[in-house]
């Protein structure tokens, strides 16, 4: 089936309200690890993940880190209107660089209370600074709004810091608190640029990358800002009708080199931790098979779209192999001189896709009828009915601040 006739009403499950974890765990790796594997499933905790994962294994992190993309504003008569930064109003942006950007900026963001902006502008006051906010283009349910500060020398990483507040996710049904400025955030979080967690390596610490090394298995990053769009549940009867959300992915040569080699070496497990990083390595396949097909594409031609996966000729799709989309890839980088891809993707991963990249999932579990359970689905098959039955009844927590898996991709 393609996964346009997928019916999202397939892919729903009873989540009752006390089985979603409000707030996370004392001790990150002591969540509850579920390890799905040839359709068995057993159960441990994270910190001894390293015991599950196959000698000499790449694990592929996202080192994306929220940023404080909410900010508050009031108007003329005092009432609230809360601004929430989506990404920066431009195509393809270096994150680094427009998050040190000085004087003012344009992002893309929603509002929550819009009917109440009456004024030009809006402006926020605190001892050390002003900010301004104004609406320069309305689009569907999002604006582009400039900001405007002073004094001009603070970057808008520092003037995020100063107001803003986390954008927990919206079904923890509270308000954020201090502890999320550190827990929602991985440990080896390095650049700014999401609005929303990746939350499998919540539960990654010190004490697991050590038994990790000890056990031979290679770390390597990937950097996907990820979007508040992964929040976004399914309202379509069908996948025809949904518009899978565009995310900003940032991946240097060398780790395409090494995943390259990995798949080059027989049998060595490629992990992916998480859906994004999951979803930025399965692009890097298609843009390189896009690469191999027509190596003077430009970069924005190498995007994946929506639908990309499943609907290139079935010989191209059944006969490129992943080592080749790859070095087809690097060789175009290379050729135009890039060290660093830094692009869309909008890759949907849904029942009937086959892994090109990945052999195993790190992940938490996620809402019913949303795109990352049919991500899931599209891993390990029907499996997922199993696995999730088993994470009810035994008390394994749910989404964000959750418990996790670490699923092997069914063949």
């Amino acid at each position: 089936m393609h996964p346009r006739q997928i019916r999202i009403k397939d892919f729903i499950y009873d989540l009752p309200d006390d089985r979603i974890a409000k707030y996370p765990l004392a001790e990150r790796d002591l969540s509850k690890l579920l390890i799905y594997r040839d359709g068995k499933i057993s159960e441990d905790i994270y910190r001894n993940i390293s015991e599950h994962i196959p000698h000499n294994s790449l694990l592929v992190f996202n080192n994306t880190k929220v940023i404080q993309a909410r900010l508050f504003f009031r108007n003329s008569t005092g009432a609230k209107i809360e601004i929430f930064c989506l990404e920066p109003a431009e195509e393809n942006p270096e994150m680094s660089s427009v998050m040190s950007r000085k004087k003012s900026v344009r992002w893309n963001c929603l509002v929550g209370g819009a009917k109440k902006w009456k004024e030009k502008i809006l402006e926020h006051r605190t001892k050390d600074f002003r900010l301004t906010a104004e609406i320069i283009e309305r689009a569907n349910d999002t604006f582009v709004i400039e900001f405007v500060w002073q004094p001009e020398e603070f970057s808008f990483a520092q003037i995020l810091e100063q107001t803003g507040m986390i954008p927990i996710p919206p079904y923890l049904k509270r308000e954020s608190e201090e502890l999320d400025s550190t827990r929602y955030q991985t440990v080896y979080a390095k650049h700014k640029g999401s609005v929303a967690a990746p939350t499998a390596g919540l539960h990654f610490t010190e004490t697991i990358f050590k038994k990790l090394k000890a056990k031979n298995i290679s770390v390597d990053e990937v950097t996907l800002h990820v979007g508040a769009g992964t929040f976004k549940p399914v309202k379509s009867e069908t996948m025809e009708e949904h518009e899978m959300h565009e995310e900003l992915m940032d991946v240097r040569i060398e780790t395409i080199e090494r995943l390259a080699k990995a798949i080059s070496d027989n049998e060595r497990s490629i992990v992916s931790v998480g859906t994004t990083s999951l979803r930025t390595i399965e692009s890097l396949y298609w843009m390189g098979v896009k690469a191999k097909l027509s190596p003077k594409s430009q970069l924005k031609e190498l995007e994946v779209r929506q639908w990309d996966a499943y609907e290139l000729p079935l010989s191209i799709r059944e006969e490129i192999k992943a080592e080749d989309a790859l070095g087809a890839l690097i060789l175009w980088m290379k050729n135009n001189e890039t060290e660093r891809l830094i692009c869309k993707t909008q890759i949907m991963i849904a029942p009937s896709y086959r892994l090109k990249i990945a052999t195993a999932l790190v992940t938490n579990f996620h809402q019913p009828n949303s795109t990352l359970l049919l991500l899931v689905a599209a891993v390990v098959g029907e499996g997922w009915k199993e696995i999730y039955q088993h994470a009810l009844e035994n008390d394994f927590r749910f989404l964000s601040y959750g418990d996790g898996s670490l699923l092997f991709a069914t063949r």
